[in-house]
């Protein structure tokens, strides 16, 4: 019983980190798309916040020449 019990709870744990994996993987490749792309000059003044947050949607902080720069993901 105990290792039924045991194997329940590893399957479970299995489940979640897999569930939680999913999405970070899609936001993961998005953003390396943007990032591949080549800044315009008009891109290095939107500069990502301290956190290398971006405060508009869609979009993510980059690492470019001209410093961490907020990108479209479109």
């Amino acid at each position: 019983m105990p290792s039924q019990a045991l194997l329940l709870l590893l399957l479970l744990g299995e489940l979640l980190l897999r569930a939680q994996g999913g999405h970070r993987k899609l936001k993961m490749m998005q953003s390396a798309k943007a990032c591949q792309k080549k800044p315009s000059v008009d891109l290095c003044s939107n500069h990502c916040s301290y956190f290398l947050k971006c405060p508009e949607e869609n979009t993510v902080c980059c690492p470019t020449y001209c410093g961490n720069v907020c990108m479209s993901l479109q």
